[in-house]
């Protein structure tokens, strides 16, 4: 997609997205066969509903029927939320991921798989957990020491099971 295209739609889409409360993380125009796919990913900070999707989807829909910003050729639309596996690449991103587990590969090649305690506007908190028994323990990470970052699923989460249980 060009960037021009890129662009208008995001300057056409983002206000009507913040309208329903959400955040325009990504736009992408991709062939599927004859037709093209228009892929747009939404979130917030409290995550997205089903029922926010096809909302969203509407008012995308008929905002692009009344706009020559996709032309004339058919495309089909698809609103979603992003998935567990999207990387960290915002600000916005790392404060929705406090209290997480993520895997960061820092610019000197290390890898690191820590919990993110406090996001503030120069890097991260830390808690890296204790291997072998031993306690976990603190490191601060500034942004531009991360390459790259996304949080891992956690399927049993210890301290999350134990919260639920005393409820």
């Amino acid at each position: 997609m060009s960037t021009t295209q890129s662009d208008r739609l995001r300057e056409l889409l983002e206000p009507l997205v913040a309208a329903q409360g959400l955040d325009l993380e990504e736009i992408e125009v991709s062939k599927a066969g004859r037709r093209r796919m228009l892929r747009i990913v939404v979130d917030s900070e409290e995550g997205v509903e089903l029922d926010a999707c096809a909302e969203v989807s509407r008012a995308i829909s008929d905002k692009l029927d009344e706009s020559d910003a996709m032309g004339d050729d058919e495309y089909v639309l698809e609103v979603s939320s992003p998935g567990a596996d999207r990387p960290l690449t915002e600000h916005r991103h790392y404060v929705r991921a406090t209290g997480r587990l993520a895997k960061l590969q820092l610019n000197d090649g290390a890898e690191l798989i820590a919990r993110i305690l406090v996001v503030d506007e120069t890097g991260l908190d830390l808690e890296v957990p204790g291997v072998k028994g031993r306690k976990p323990t603190a490191r601060r990470v500034e942004f531009a020491d991360i390459a790259k970052a996304r949080v891992e699923v956690e399927f049993n989460r210890k301290d999350q099971n134990e919260k639920e249980e005393e409820a």
